[in-house]
């Protein structure tokens, strides 16, 4: 198997293995436990996702006036 499939594996197992501990230490309750253990990986991942592409977005924005300036400071109009 792939050292990045091993590694992707290993770390879903870890943030079940950690959502799960957090959620029993404050809820001292294994079905409330398991129940936030299982959801929240998935909501991370949609979050992540919007993460990304607002991120993206904004260096997209950073690049293009970067750019701008770049071409302003060659034409003397900076």
């Amino acid at each position: 198997m792939n050292r990045d499939v091993i590694k992707t594996i290993s770390y879903g197992v870890m943030h079940f293995t950690v959502a799960i501990a957090v959620a029993f230490a404050l809820t001292q309750d294994w079905r409330i436990a398991l129940s936030v253990g299982l959801i929240e990986p998935f909501v991370q991942t949609f979050a992540y996702s919007i993460h990304e592409r607002v991120w993206q977005r904004g260096q997209k924005t950073k690049s293009a006036n970067e750019m701008r300036e770049h071409l302003h400071g060659h034409i003397g109009l900076a």
